[in-house]
């Protein structure tokens, strides 16, 4: 029977992390960790939720769904009034909207890197192709080729010279 290669998930001890670089690392990606998760709980279970942290910094972070008003009039068991009340009601509706559309965007993110993952691929058989029938060219057709490609470049050559002239100076009998 064979072991496994990584230690996989395994239980980590809580204690303070002395490197500071770390531990505001460590700060950061927690913190963001929990605002994901507030506004999971939030959207999902149309709750009121504050969160407040504070860095080891002492920055402040703070994370408050409706409003803070209505989140600490809750927590206090206190009756709110009917103002605060269309305040939540309206910040929630907000959010259920701002949320709604974060998805449908989403959705055509998805839909437009399908898109363009198709596109790469026919570009690419495309180019491939071009590519395999010039190979497929006989010795006679090499030649036309080749020809067709150097009148291309010689009427190129003379007219690029003619055409920039005529357009910087009118022609004589222009007054005519």
């Amino acid at each position: 029977m064979e072991r496994k290669k990584t230690a996989g998930r395994r239980k980590i001890p809580l204690v303070k992390i002395k490197n500071d670089a770390n531990r505001y690392s460590t700060f950061s990606k927690r913190c963001s960790g929990l605002y994901k998760k507030a506004s999971e709980l939030v959207r999902e279970n149309d709750v009121d939720l504050g969160i407040v942290l504070t860095s080891p910094t002492d920055k402040t972070y703070a994370f408050v769904h409706p409003t803070s008003n209505a989140v600490i009039d809750r927590f206090m068991n206190l009756k709110t009034d009917f103002d605060d009340q269309i305040i939540a009601e309206n910040s929630r509706n907000k959010v259920n909207q701002l949320n709604d559309r974060l998805n449908e965007l989403d959705e055509r993110e998805e839909i437009a890197k399908e898109k363009l993952l198709a596109l790469n691929e026919m570009n690419k058989t495309r180019e491939k192709n071009r590519w395999e029938s010039i190979d497929q060219l006989n010795a006679n057709e090499i030649i036309k080729f080749q020809t067709w490609l150097d009148v291309g470049e010689f009427m190129l050559k003379h007219q690029l010279p003619e055409a920039s002239s005529s357009s910087q100076s009118p022609p004589e009998d222009a007054n005519i």
